[in-house]
């Protein structure tokens, strides 16, 4: 059995060249849903928001007949597609985020910026989706198997290669730009930064911070102490880069 397959925007980026932008013919056994038939053309469920099939929206667990016509198009965080019934659970409105170890120097900059995330450094593809499930954070990835994964639902596969490019591709495709709230997260472990008196932290500066800072934040998870030291000019520097990079079209 057969059903004729066309995606729009970008999901046309995980087919072969020679697929994009057409109508394919797509073989599939009778047990198999739309997500199997979407997913073995090499689309992860994770980068749909609505399927129709013959004209009309389904669920991912809808059957497909012989001869049915499936369209599959993008995620709509940032776009009110009304009553139509997508696909995927309703958007994470508090968003929280998992990265995978390929993507730390994002994750870096997701935390500069104030947003939510983990980067377990040591996990396996099985518990990086097990925590996305559990924490309902979005995982962000350049893994098209890990996506794929059932108990992921909500997930993004990123596209660009170098961290700014990545991270503003993020907050572009989700919606972000409301949440940012830059040096309010710590670099190291994401937890909660806020303001704390000098004599709090005296005993863990070096003698030259105590003599000439007296600003400090400090981490509520690790406890890592922040001031405005010479790496101040580079990070503000670096929050401006992604700004700017946002404001154009």
């Amino acid at each position: 059995m057969s059903v004729d397959m066309r995606v729009y925007a970008e999901l046309n980026d995980f087919l072969r060249p020679g697929e994009r932008y057409t109508v394919q013919r797509r073989q599939f056994r009778s047990h198999q849903t739309v997500k199997d038939v979407i997913e073995a053309a090499g689309i992860p469920h994770t980068e749909v928001d609505l399927v129709l099939v013959n004209g009309h929206p389904v669920a991912f667990d809808k059957r497909p007949h012989d001869g049915d016509r499936i369209t599959a198009y993008p995620v709509f965080e940032s776009l009110d597609i009304g009553p139509v019934t997508k696909v995927r659970p309703r958007p994470l409105r508090e968003p929280r985020f998992v990265v995978d170890v390929n993507l730390g120097g994002l994750a870096k900059l997701m935390r500069l910026m104030g947003l939510d995330v983990r980067c377990p450094w040591d996990a396996e593809d099985a518990a990086l989706a097990e925590l996305s499930a559990a924490e309902h954070r979005t995982l962000l990835t350049r893994d098209r198997g890990l996506l794929k994964r059932r108990n992921v639902t909500h997930g993004v596969y990123i596209r660009s290669d170098r961290p700014v490019d990545q991270i503003v591709e993020v907050i572009r495709r989700l919606d972000l730009g409301e949440q940012l709230a830059p040096f309010t997260r710590c670099l190291r472990c994401g937890g909660a930064v806020v303001a704390v008196a000098k004599a709090e932290v005296e005993d863990l500066l070096e003698p030259l911070t105590r003599r000439h800072y007296d600003t400090f934040r400090r981490c509520h998870g690790c406890g890592r102490v922040y001031w405005q030291g010479s790496h101040q000019r580079r990070l503000d520097a670096t929050v401006e880069a992604i700004r700017s990079e946002l404001t154009r079209s």
